[in-house]
């Protein structure tokens, strides 16, 4: 029996471990399939990185040791090369390793920390053959930045998330030709500082509200054909333009990495595809919480690291069995608001909701409404998809609410 299993060992794993630690539990174990700590934070050499957590800007490795040191220093055990296979409602953790074989964990608690995974070609239907030369954003980055391979020469990228962002500067500065980021929606899916930084600073055209219609190549990827969509987001065939590029980049969606939470029967959301939690971070089964990406996708790890210290907090208190009184105040939105994170509020207590837009929306206020009544309501000069928003709602506006709802007005 151990008292917490946290499964992952990125920043929301490492958090969540040393959040626990510092609220009294000493039995704490961290598997990780990888062969060492970090998670995807590895193969992000670029800074930006601890601004708001550590107030400096520090490389993707940088922060990822800084909470590596903390764990090593606290003696919290680890696990890498460890692949978890399943957990079970009861908390029965079944995992693979070299030296181990298989083993199973009960554990009082688990932290699910797995992060997320990058949607891949398959998921697109792009017409057109199967060439070598197409890879998702993030598989290249690990190309570049860890193995010291240059996917191509001429560079295509479908998608304006911030890998295919940092990729197309990266790509950039290792002397390929970035063609053209290509994003179907009418606006960008990435921090407006990215597309600054990574698009502007170098010239690299960034095509709005267009995509790749086919892929054109047998052996290797000789070029792809991008089309303007209408307001449906279908192709308008009169602007097919052909680029001829070796490399084409999908930087088309992260999917959070749920497979474990589904064989445990956890509540999922069909919005964020992570799980339905409480302020806690606590999901649809006593004792199991979620946490990073693998909760819903974040913009920035230093609130990867805010989350999972909840998280962690909240699972020495269960350990414990200091739950508090319970209630049940769910957390619904308008079509504007696409979802909020917690969905579920079970104590009164101060808490951050944190949410994100469904489109580009300026001069808009953030109205939280009890019933008929506004609880709360925050002014924002703009708001976009790619970047998580806020509001903190103190407890004693909880008094006697049964639910409540996050709306987005036009000003």
């Amino acid at each position: 029996m151990r008292d917490l299993v946290i499964i992952g060992g990125g920043p929301a794993g490492m958090s969540a471990a040393i959040a626990a630690y510092e609220q009294g539990v000493r039995d704490i174990l961290i598997l990780e399939r990888d062969e060492s700590l970090g998670g995807i934070l590895q193969q992000c050499i670029h800074n930006g990185f601890g601004l708001h957590k550590f107030g400096e800007e520090l490389t993707g490795p940088e922060y990822a040791w800084k909470y590596e040191q903390k764990v090593r220093e606290l003696n919290i055990e680890t696990k890498c090369n460890t692949m978890v296979l399943d957990i079970t409602e009861d908390k029965v953790i079944t995992a693979t390793n070299a030296q181990e074989g298989i083993f199973q964990l009960q554990a009082k608690a688990i932290i699910l920390a797995m992060g997320c995974r990058e949607r891949s070609k398959g998921a697109l239907n792009i017409a057109g053959s199967r060439p070598a030369g197409i890879f998702s954003a993030g598989t290249a980055q690990k190309f570049v930045n860890m193995k010291g391979y240059l996917p191509g020469k001429n560079v295509v990228i479908l998608g304006s998330g911030d890998i295919g962002l940092i990729m197309a500067r990266r790509m950039t500065l290792e002397g390929a030709k970035v063609h053209a980021v290509c994003e179907l929606m009418p606006y960008s899916g990435g921090l407006a500082r990215n597309i600054e930084q990574c698009l502007n600073d170098f010239n690299i055209p960034l095509k709005l509200s267009h995509t790749v219609v086919q892929i054109h190549g047998k052996e290797r990827l000789e070029g792809v054909t991008i089309a303007q969509v209408d307001e449906n987001r279908r192709p308008i065939d009169a602007t097919r333009e052909f680029i001829p590029c070796d490399t084409l980049l999908l930087s088309v969606g992260l999917i959070p990495e749920n497979e474990l939470s589904k064989a445990a029967k956890v509540d999922l959301s069909p919005i964020t595809n992570g799980a339905v939690v409480d302020q806690d971070r606590q999901t649809s089964i006593p004792g199991v919480f979620a946490c990073g990406n693998v909760l819903h996708v974040h913009d920035l790890v230093d609130f990867v690291s805010e989350e999972a210290e909840i998280a962690g907090k909240a699972a020495a208190a269960y350990i414990k069995g200091n739950t508090g009184k319970k209630v049940e105040i769910p957390v619904k939105t308008d079509g504007k608001v696409r979802y909020t994170v917690p969905q579920v509020i079970t104590v009164k207590k101060d808490i951050t909701l944190y949410f994100r837009v469904g489109s580009v929306y300026k001069n808009v206020r953030v109205n939280v409404t009890a019933g008929d009544k506004v609880i709360l309501s925050r002014k924002r000069p703009k708001v976009a998809p790619g970047e998580m928003e806020s509001v903190t709602i103190k407890a004693e506006l909880l008094e006697n609410v049964e639910s409540l709802t996050v709306s987005l007005e036009v000003l």
